[in-house]
């Protein structure tokens, strides 16, 4: 089954918003189902610790399900869900989530939006750039890394990603800027091309 376009899945969140708040328990649960990995994987970017991610995620969904009806724009939720992803993990992590996420492996939903999402079914050249942009997303400071991923991986603008992780989108576009710069010179220094 091929994934849903980056359109037609936030129509598709919207919609399940709405009805979630109308108190259509199946749209709920479809919802949860939707976005429970993409929490999760924000908060282990957040975090680099699976546990601390599943625990913020879990009292994340408490106050993203009860404040569902207080949210007025639903093609808002995934900056707003993301948000209180984001704030439960650094309650958790803090200093101590930061220093485990630097040292964390990337996921490999990352690694494949930033390759223009091939996966490894191309050739072999396809497959070692891949691993080369891989280990090169993994070395990016969290803050960097979870930015990339907002905007490359969910699909979020600058002002929503700024709005998730509580930063200025000034900052959201520095971040993205050395990103990408580490990246590319780390395919250069791997004789990769960008």
């Amino acid at each position: 089954m091929s994934p849903i376009p980056r359109d037609k899945a936030r129509l598709l969140d919207a919609y399940l918003v709405a009805a979630a708040r109308a108190g259509d328990v199946a749209a709920r649960a479809r919802l949860v189902a939707r976005w429970q990995p993409k929490l999760l994987g924000h908060a282990w970017r957040l975090t680099g610790d699976a546990e601390m991610a599943r625990e913020a995620v879990q009292d994340g969904w408490i106050e993203i399900l009860r404040g569902l009806g207080g949210l007025r724009d639903e093609l808002a939720f995934p900056a707003w869900a993301l948000r209180i992803v984001t704030r439960r993990a650094r309650r958790l992590g803090g200093r101590r989530g930061l220093d485990r996420a630097r040292q964390a492996p990337l996921d490999d939903d990352l690694a494949d939006a930033a390759a223009g999402g091939e996966g490894e079914s191309g050739g072999g050249a396809d497959v070692l750039a891949r691993r080369t942009l891989q280990r090169g997303i993994e070395a990016l400071p969290p803050d960097q890394r979870a930015a990339l991923a907002l905007v490359y991986l969910h699909g979020l603008s600058v002002a929503e990603a700024a709005l998730a992780l509580e930063t200025p989108e000034g900052t959201i576009k520095t971040r993205l800027m050395h990103a990408r710069r580490k990246l590319r010179d780390h395919l250069i220094d791997q004789g990769v091309s960008p």
